[in-house]
């Protein structure tokens, strides 16, 4: 069998940028009620909410979209930190904020929410999951408000993630919440892959993703951020020439090639310098920046603050898409 070299690194670029996901475990619940009820979740900030329903039927409700009815098996995914309702039948007024209700804390982390009424029996799993990683707050952008994945569509795997991750909610065990967030990363992963299956795009970040030679160039940008990259670099990867590829970026991407750069970029900067993780000089050098000055124009001028303030600011989820 003879061996062909390929022009570029066979990858997989819409694979890697799930690859890349990562998210951390904020809140879990079980939800246990009877009869009718509705409770409002509140916004999350840059967090990714689930409900998955185990016994009955439920349905979520993001504000200015219809009713997303849930019945065993199925999962919903709320993945821009958006407020919403969980229901038992749409119409059905509000019990309140969920953080407000009385509920049974079984650890710092986990709670089970009870509500005795006369009528059908809903269980839920629900979570509220950080994000961290500039391609994943990318990938997030391009969901819908609400991610519904049908039970019966999501197979072995769904069936199989929901036994293990109710088996660790329900019997607690030494670990038991980093096994659930492990899960529950799972979850997320599988939900959005299957959304992203049922789409045929052929433009946008998504567009690009899926395109060979494009989804080089991302790739590659995404793995080494802080390369000197230009326009010829960028096409180098991508196996065109410089302006064939600068026209084909702009067309699918939406935008020009070193725009997307710098974009890249920042959302790296404020994943770094959150928290306190890295100091402004660290992060510049990082990304190849001459001088601490320059990237802080830069980041000024892209994301709106400084680099500095955003240092400061807990919980700061990065600049705009």
């Amino acid at each position: 069998m003879t061996v062909v070299d390929l022009p570029w690194t066979p990858i997989d670029p819409v694979g890697e940028a799930l690859h890349h996901l990562r998210v951390t475990g904020v809140f879990y619940s079980r939800t246990e009620a009877d009869g009718p009820w509705a409770v409002d979740m509140p916004a999350f900030g840059d967090c990714v909410s689930f409900h998955v329903v185990t016994v009955g039927e439920a349905w979520v409700q993001v504000e200015g979209g219809p009713p997303v009815r849930l019945v065993p098996g199925d999962l919903a995914l709320v993945p821009h930190g958006r407020g919403h309702l969980l229901l038992s039948a749409p119409g059905v007024p509000s019990l309140g904020r969920v953080d407000e209700l009385p509920q049974e804390f079984l650890s710092p982390n986990y709670s089970v929410l009870r509500h005795e009424g006369s009528g059908s029996r809903v269980e839920l799993i629900c979570g509220v999951l950080s994000v961290d990683g500039a391609a994943s707050r990318l990938l997030l952008d391009l969901l819908p408000s609400v991610v519904h994945v049908d039970g019966r569509q999501g197979g072995a795997w769904m069936a199989a993630t929901l036994a293990l991750t109710t088996e660790e909610l329900t019997h607690a065990r030494p670990g038991g919440e980093a096994v659930t967030t492990r899960l529950a990363d799972i979850l997320v992963i599988q939900s959005i892959r299957a959304w992203l299956d049922a789409q045929e795009v052929t433009t946008g970040w998504l567009g690009a993703l899926r395109d060979p030679q494009l989804g080089a160039a991302i790739t590659a940008v995404h793995r080494e951020p802080g390369r000197p990259w230009t326009v010829a670099t960028m096409a180098h990867e991508a196996v065109m020439s410089r302006s064939a590829f600068s026209a084909r970026f702009t067309e699918v991407v939406g935008e020009p090639a070193m725009q997307y750069v710098t974009r890249v970029r920042m959302h790296v900067a404020a994943d770094r310098l959150g928290y306190g993780r890295a100091t402004v000089r660290e992060v510049a050098a990082e990304l190849g920046y001459d001088s601490e000055a320059s990237f802080s124009r830069a980041y000024k001028r892209e994301v709106g603050v400084s680099p500095g303030r955003t240092r400061r600011a807990p919980g700061w989820s990065g600049p705009p898409v």
